[in-house]
């Protein structure tokens, strides 16, 4: 695994600094706690100053008190897998804060997500964005990008024609837009070790070529994705020492008992992406197929051990309601090893060694959900709050 200490790229918010307390509530300090009665969380600066019962805290005389009676408090939320590609992002850099921050609710802020990973956008707009959510200017997560590398030809049918996208047919090619994406300042690659064509066949990337990317980006401790399109992209991740799967590859047979022990092995983690695979095939038994292929593809990676991160591709498709894939996701995991894709799990996964729990010192990113998801998995998609670095980023109508 690449050691990515994300720490060092976190958003710092520069708005002015409140004392903001959380009062009230039950407390999850992290997925397989006890939950905490009658909570209180201090978050002063951005971290959490103090967390514990009602009764051992005292609350500081100039803060802001939230009353969070009857919900439910738990670490800010990770999605792994998004995407700024909408035309709302477009030259985000000018562009007015309202509209930005309104749709940055819609699609992120409002389903709980205090950190994201955008796997594929145009930085000329993520850049600015992530510069103008850390000025205070925009209400949003934080952000980690990736560069994009596709194979020579490989234009997924599903991207516009028009579209010029940077391709790596040589080892040297792929090394050398590895090092242009670390002279950006990037946080990453997402390799594209398959890719569909649509009638055509699939056209996969040779792992010499995914293999000298991924040095270069691990040589400088960034992590890489992949998106595998078939059995052969799979391969070309494990071969090529690839971090992430961002996708499941949704397979009749899944991932064989040698694949899942080198995945193993090496600490590949995955992001299933299960309710992705309700909006792209309009054919009910075919969606349900490959619906069930993934689910027992994650069941076969959790048990095998492998880490399990949690994303929705959202962005690339309009689905922003999490519902579905936690109930999806809830076929093969517990309620608390999804609370765990979204919270400790990332946490750990990228070094981030100040978020994923509520505890003294810690980031003060902080989800305040409706009900409790140990006893409905709905509530995770719930939201009352949204909290980043101590600031109120949503707020439930």
């Amino acid at each position: 695994m690449a050691l990515l200490v994300v720490g060092s790229a976190a958003i710092t918010v520069t708005a002015h600094a409140e004392t903001v307390t959380l009062r009230g509530g039950n407390l999850y300090a992290s997925p397989y706690a006890a939950p905490l009665p009658d909570a209180v969380i201090v978050m002063t600066d951005g971290v959490i100053s103090a967390v514990g019962k009602a009764s051992d805290v005292q609350v500081p005389a100039d803060a802001r008190v939230i009353d969070c009676s009857g919900k439910m408090i738990v670490a800010g939320f990770w999605n792994s897998h998004v995407h700024f590609t909408q035309g709302i992002w477009h030259n985000a850099g000018d562009a007015p804060a309202a509209p930005l921050t309104e749709h940055m609710q819609e699609m992120l802020t409002r389903w709980g997500f205090t950190t994201v990973w955008d796997l594929g956008s145009d930085p000329r707009d993520t850049l600015p964005l992530r510069r103008r959510i850390a000025a205070g200017e925009v209400a949003g997560p934080n952000i980690f990008l990736v560069g994009s590398i596709f194979p020579k030809d490989g234009h997924p049918a599903y991207l516009p024609a028009e579209m010029q996208l940077p391709e790596a047919s040589t080892p040297d090619e792929a090394a050398e837009l590895a090092r242009t994406y670390m002279t950006l300042k990037l946080d990453g690659l997402k390799l594209f070790t398959g890719v569909y064509k649509g009638n055509k066949p699939v056209v996969n990337m040779d792992p010499a070529v995914a293999k000298a990317a991924v040095d270069v980006a691990h040589a400088q401790g960034k992590p890489v994705f992949a998106h595998p399109q078939n059995e052969v992209g799979v391969e070309t991740v494990i071969t090529a020492g690839v971090d992430i799967l961002a996708h499941s590859n949704p397979t009749e047979g899944g991932y064989t008992a040698e694949q899942l022990a080198r995945l193993k092995a090496q600490g590949t983690a995955l992001i299933p992406t299960l309710s992705l695979y309700t909006t792209i095939v309009l054919i009910p038994d075919v969606t349900n197929r490959l619906v069930a292929a993934a689910v027992n593809e994650l069941k076969q990676f959790s048990e095998n051990g492998g880490p399990v991160l949690f994303g929705t591709d959202v962005g690339f498709i309009k689905l922003y309601d999490t519902t579905k894939e936690y109930e999806l996701m809830h076929r093969a995991l517990s309620e608390r090893q999804i609370l765990a894709s979204l919270t400790t799990n990332p946490a750990q996964y990228f070094k981030a060694t100040k978020k994923g729990r509520l505890e003294r010192g810690f980031d003060a990113d902080i989800v305040v959900l409706d009900g409790d998801p140990m006893n409905d998995i709905h509530n995770l998609a719930k939201v009352t709050y949204t909290i980043r670095a101590g600031h109120v980023i949503y707020q439930k109508p």
